[in-house]
């Protein structure tokens, strides 16, 4: 790439997101540079690899521009082969069916997002849910397929987007063609039904604005923003430098695709995201949207890569300005993957997106934590519930330390929620650790005679009978009481001292 260059369109976004007062060099952007007596040919190789436009110079400097025209299907770009080795029979039927369907419509389906990624880097493909874009009624078509499949059907008219639960092929997305209108900063876009060269241009990184087509079945490959030969150089690389300004929740998709697929940003993206950073706070981006976004880390197969990614760039500091990410932080982000698998191990419900808030936050001051959590919108039992977590974690393994008694270390584990526990383990060393391993793997019934049983034996009903059983779970655990009739004998003899 060449000198950076100010784009109209680039103007005209910052003037449409109240950044017009921006210097112009914070939306200017690298493009290629040829000399006036450069052939068709190097414009064009230079066009395929993503440029917007080719920059013309002549003695004097830059003399004029050259813009592509549009996404065109390469015969060099087939994704044939690929799609041959790669994707399972039972997918190719179905997608071929999807190209019929469509066409049927007067309609093209287009295959997108991470299946078209993994066919182009030949990596393996997985039977996983669909994103399609039909340039035409795409919920028509979802229509269409749903019968077909026997599936059910979900519309999303603000998005011209549907959903197809389907029994057999899992859930198949689709999407009319569209372009997108961000009007404030980290709202919602306002969407218009659009070619497929626009749905491709709106979209947030090259590697994600490939298309694959399905109605001629050749698998023609779309690829107007060189994602190709980013993925071949392992680039990530923004569309446009106001990407994350409209659309913060990117800077967290960033890091997914980073850790997940090996990507490093180029300059112009490193730029774009300390454009973004530098606008916070963004208002309109709510909370649930962000606490979506880390559900999304979730589903990755190592987390605190990506969350790693977030906390070095500073994308944490969308939760305050003043929020740091602390070596003790990153290496909590480590500890959390082992967690959630304990966690799920011994069915504990405890709330992954609130365990990984907590790994997020309860290093920072207290007054950074508070104002954290109120801007992902925790409220209520779940507030209380991160809160007590994290003032009172300290204390917990104090206690947990001195109950030399396993009666006594039972106590203070039995009072407290899942995400308590498993926050404890998270945090705890390794005597912590065994000792929660020890009481998650209690027998939940440890005392043979029941509150029935109590009474019969004469012990009157009321407070006292909660009471006694808990004196016979404590003589079971510390080995004090064997069996039924050393737990009979313990309740006579309470009752003969008068209880």
């Amino acid at each position: 790439m060449g000198p950076r260059y100010v784009l109209r369109e680039d103007l005209a976004r910052a003037s449409l997101l109240d950044a017009g007062d921006l210097p112009a060099a914070s939306v200017a952007r690298p493009l290629p540079v040829v000399d006036a007596g450069a052939g068709e040919v190097a414009v064009r190789r230079r066009l395929a690899g993503g440029a917007p436009l080719v920059i013309v110079r002549g003695r004097a400097g830059a003399v004029g521009a050259v813009a592509g025209r549009g996404p065109v299907l390469d015969a060099r770009a087939s994704a044939a082969a690929r799609v041959a080795r790669g994707v399972p029979a039972e997918t190719r039927e179905l997608l071929s069916t999807i190209g019929r369907l469509a066409r049927e419509h007067r309609a093209r389906a287009y295959l997108v997002g991470g299946m078209v990624r993994d066919v182009w880097r030949e990596a393996p493909v997985s039977r996983r849910d669909l994103d399609l874009v039909v340039e035409g009624d795409g919920p028509a078509v979802a229509r269409r397929l749903a019968q077909e499949l026997g599936g059910t059907l979900r519309e999303h008219e603000r998005f011209l987007t549907a959903s197809v639960e389907t029994p057999g092929a899992g859930r198949i997305d689709v999407a009319t063609a569209r372009t997108e209108r961000y009007e404030t900063r980290g709202a919602l876009p306002r969407v218009m039904p659009a070619a497929i060269e626009e749905d491709l241009r709106r979209r947030d990184f090259s590697v994600n604005a490939m298309a694959i087509e399905l109605a001629s079945g050749a698998w023609g490959l779309l690829d107007p923003f060189g994602g190709r030969e980013d993925l071949a150089r392992r680039r990530l690389r923004v569309l446009h430098p106001l990407a994350y300004v409209e659309d913060p929740t990117r800077l967290f998709r960033a890091a997914r695709h980073g850790a997940r697929l090996g990507l490093t940003p180029d300059r112009a993206t490193l730029a774009a995201q300390a454009l973004a950073l530098r606008l916070a706070p963004y208002p309109a981006l709510s909370g649930q949207r962000l606490t979506g976004e880390l559900g999304l880390i979730l589903d990755e197969a190592r987390p605190d890569g990506a969350l790693a990614r977030l906390g070095g760039a500073g994308v944490f500091a969308l939760l305050h300005e003043h929020y740091r990410f602390t070596a003790l932080t990153r290496r909590r982000c480590v500890e959390l993957t082992a967690t959630l698998a304990w966690a799920q191990a011994r069915s504990l419900p405890a709330a992954p997106v609130e365990l990984t808030v907590l790994v997020l936050v309860a290093d920072q001051p207290r007054e950074v934590a508070t104002a954290a959590l109120a801007r992902l919108a925790f409220a209520g039992e779940p507030l209380t519930r991160l809160a007590r977590c994290i003032d009172e974690h300290q204390a917990l393994a104090r206690r947990l330390a001195a109950a030399t008694a396993p009666s006594a270390r039972a106590r203070v584990l039995r009072v407290l929620a899942p995400l308590e526990l498993a926050w404890l383990r998270l945090i705890g060393g390794v005597g912590v650790r065994a000792a929660l391993d020890w009481y998650l793997g209690l027998e939940r019934c440890l005392v043979s005679l029941a509150g029935d049983d109590l009474v019969a034996l004469g012990v009157p009903r009321g407070p006292g009978v909660a009471r006694l059983l808990g004196e016979l779970r404590d003589g079971r655990l510390d080995g004090r009481l064997h069996d039924r009739a050393m737990e009979v004998a313990y309740v006579r003899d309470w009752m003969t001292k008068g209880g």
